[in-house]
């Protein structure tokens, strides 16, 4: 019954996508869903930007093991980066009528530039779509009781993503993300209740994660190298994440400025909330059976939230459960997907085929989607890191190489191409020598160093005497 109900809510989803897909005319329906989303729809496209994979079983696996000090980066981290990036984009972005973030790095600089910054941020996804693909393995191999393996269970979720997101664009995941963030909230809200009602109350829950040290957020001590690691976390996931395409969509798909500020700051504070819900409902699996789960916490601390529901919970919270975290991480790598492929397509591929119709270009967006999506496969395929592990690491390369010349560019008037190369070149390369030679031996985290290398970068580049050709923003 339990596979029954996978099937039937994926296929119901699979078809609210198709439809959406048939109103999908344009390269601009397709990438930025014609700009004319309302704010509840805004609202909850931008929550489900961060809660899938990473905020269900990652974030909570993590709790379980660190308690919040691990997961700095995420819900705090992720969240922050969502307002920022809000006010950002509707203020300084949202009026230059642009698809890409990749747009905004040529106009102000040049085409070298916006073509280093593209591959910085198509990278940097390939981290963050395979935790989605992962987890859809996981859950497809737990609710058949192995007769899907991990592996197939990634294929077959990749398969189903990419059919309705490569025929819809953005103006299907909008729709989704809108359906969806409906069931993920109810859902887990009632498997949280069931939950509550095992353990006495979430007071119970809350007094023994207290005790257990889970709740101590900031390091303990004065050593000053921790924090300097505590703070490497936060700063990537908030400040990381800024240059990404999939954030920008979201926020920019609204029909104002003013729609796309309050979406993005209204999604953020939903995401920031809610996430503590799998925290709670995976945590309490230690209180319901010690013995198992803490085993379990130790094996594979990700399967300890579908886990507790598959064994302490009747078949309608399971199906529920089920689908609410589907629906959570459909909607999340569906978006991830596009936005990549609309990156590569719209900042890489078409300079080469200057007078390509809007329906050629269309075309060539599809393709790059399915061929990135064919990537990731092969990436989560051949991994070993955690689902959090994954998103983790997946923002280092942006926050060393991208954000400096994207906020430089909108606040600093110095700031020129040359000023980007140096940036661009320095901060990625300082990352990749300390990543590479040191890695977690680096007193200070690798993209720290990179960030700061960045910024010297950019300002000692915009200030020497130019060799590189500036070319200033203006608006369409």
């Amino acid at each position: 019954m339990l596979i029954w109900f996978v099937v039937a809510y994926l296929l119901v989803s699979i078809g609210i996508g198709l439809v959406a897909a048939t109103r999908v005319h344009n390269t601009k329906d397709y990438a930025v869903a014609g700009r004319h989303l309302p704010l509840p729809v805004v609202m909850a496209t931008v929550f489900a930007t961060w809660f899938g994979a990473e905020a269900v079983f990652g974030v909570s696996a993590t709790f379980v093991q660190e308690g919040l000090n691990g997961v700095v980066a995420d819900p705090f981290g992720s969240s922050m980066c969502l307002i920022i990036a809000g006010f950002f984009f509707s203020t300084q972005l949202y009026k230059l009528n642009i698809i890409t973030l990749g747009d905004f790095y040529r106009m102000r600089y040049n085409r070298t530039v916006e073509v280093l910054t593209t591959i910085a941020i198509v990278v940097s996804y390939l981290g963050w779509v395979a935790a989605q693909i992962k987890a859809l393995g996981l859950i497809f191999n737990m609710i058949t009781h192995g007769a899907i393996s991990e592996e197939m269970g990634m294929i077959i979720g990749t398969a189903i993503v990419l059919t309705y997101t490569t025929l819809g664009g953005m103006l299907s995941v909008a729709v989704l993300d809108f359906v969806q963030m409906i069931v993920v909230i109810g859902g887990l809200l009632y498997i949280g209740s069931i939950v509550s009602g095992m353990t006495g109350g979430v007071a119970p829950v809350i007094e023994h994660a207290r005790a257990a040290g889970k709740l101590d957020f900031f390091p303990k001590g004065s050593d000053i190298w921790v924090w300097i690691t505590f703070l490497g976390g936060w700063v990537t996931m908030m400040l990381g994440s800024i240059p990404q395409q999939d954030v920008f969509q979201r926020i920019t798909s609204a029909k104002s400025a003013k729609i796309a500020l309050w979406g993005s700051v209204l999604g953020a504070s939903v995401y920031f909330c809610f996430t503590f819900v799998p925290m709670f409902i995976a945590y309490s699996a230690t209180l319901i059976d010690p013995v198992v789960f803490g085993k379990l916490v130790q094996e594979d601390s990700q399967r300890v939230l579908p886990t507790l529901v598959l064994t302490h919970t009747p078949l309608l919270a399971q199906a529920i459960f089920f689908g609410a975290v589907l629906s959570a991480i459909m909607s999340c790598s569906s978006a991830t997907l596009l936005a990549p492929s609309v990156s590569f397509a719209e900042n890489i591929v078409k300079a080469y085929v200057p007078n390509m119709s809007d329906a050629a270009f269309l075309r060539v967006m599809r393709i790059c989607l399915i061929g990135f999506a064919l990537c990731v496969l092969l990436y989560a395929l051949n991994s070993d890191l955690t689902i959090f592990g994954m998103v983790e690491s997946a923002y280092k390369i942006t926050l060393a190489g991208a954000f400096i010349p994207l906020v430089f560019g909108a606040f600093w008037k110095h700031s020129t191409s040359q000023g980007a190369m140096f940036a661009i070149i320095g901060g990625i390369g300082s990352w990749l020598i300390i990543e590479l030679s040191l890695g977690e031996a680096s007193l200070i985290p690798p993209q720290l160093i990179g960030l700061a290398v960045s910024t010297a970068g950019m300002i000692i580049g915009s200030l020497l005497p130019q060799r590189i050709g500036v070319v200033y923003i203006h608006e369409n």
